[in-house]
């Protein structure tokens, strides 16, 4: 049984809508005025949900500075437990990008396990789970449908740091996007033949150029991190935000007319 329904209604319709747009300030991210600004962007330029470290005082301050929802995100089942009483809405496994530069690699018995004992201690929390981007096509599509069996309501794809654009402008923003793209896409196709109605979450590499084609591969949402939050102006980086949000809005628009 999906917790979708458990989520705010706001957050349910832009699922449904196919444009749900997610602002992450970087699981180990623990800096609150960085917290603070990014979650003022995210909210300002129309983002629908920020997603924070799982430290109940940034979720706290994510709440007091927006009234957007709150994800946070761990790979310790035990941090979720403070963040969710503090008013996170959502709990997600992932992303792994930090512990891949330390070395650290995620097999499918290993998100397996942590989704399994999340489950256990908090069954009737909405769980988004990432898929290691690490893993071939075809392992990442089987452990996403081992993630819904066990209970996971959105599965988050990634792959921004396994890609190394050769190309500038333009042409290094399609680059950088195809390894959580080709993933949403194999997901969605799997999902699709065993009538899987589960959202997808695109994020890791995306930018305001790519993210419509996330929503063509399948997504229903996409998450992005360090194209608003490199920034180092509130103005720029509610700029990006919006400009996000309105791509979002705009491949909706043509898939109603096409």
């Amino acid at each position: 049984m999906s917790l979708i329904n458990l989520l705010p209604q706001k957050i349910q319709e832009e699922l449904s809508h196919k444009s749900l747009l997610k602002v992450i300030s970087g699981l180990n991210n623990f800096d609150p005025e960085t917290v603070k600004k990014i979650s003022e962007a995210a909210s300002l330029g129309g983002a629908d949900l920020i997603d924070v470290a799982c430290k109940p005082k940034l979720v706290e301050s994510a709440i007091k500075i927006s009234s957007l929802p709150i994800c946070v995100s761990a790979v310790d089942p035990k941090l979720f437990i403070d963040s969710v009483n503090a008013g996170a809405s959502l709990i997600e496994i992932g992303n792994y990008d930090t512990f891949y530069e330390q070395g650290i690699n995620f097999s499918d018995e290993k998100v397996l396990n942590i989704t399994k004992e999340t489950k256990d201690l908090l069954p009737n929390i909405p769980l988004s789970v990432t898929v290691p981007h690490t893993m071939p096509i075809d392992k990442q599509v089987d452990l996403a449908m081992k993630l819904v069996e066990e209970g996971a309501d959105i599965i988050q794809t990634e792959g921004g740091t396994s890609s190394s654009p050769y190309s500038s402008g333009i042409q290094g923003f399609f680059e950088k996007s195809v390894p959580t793209l080709a993933a949403t896409y194999a997901i969605h196709q799997e999902f699709k033949k065993q009538s899987v109605k589960k959202p997808i979450m695109s994020a890791s590499g995306l930018s305001q150029v790519t993210c419509p084609l996330a929503i063509s591969c399948g997504a229903s949402a996409v998450g992005v991190g360090s194209v608003v939050n490199k920034l180092d102006d509130l103005i720029s980086m509610i700029a990006v935000v919006r400009g996000l949000k309105e791509s979002l809005k705009n491949s909706i628009i043509r898939e109603k007319i096409s």
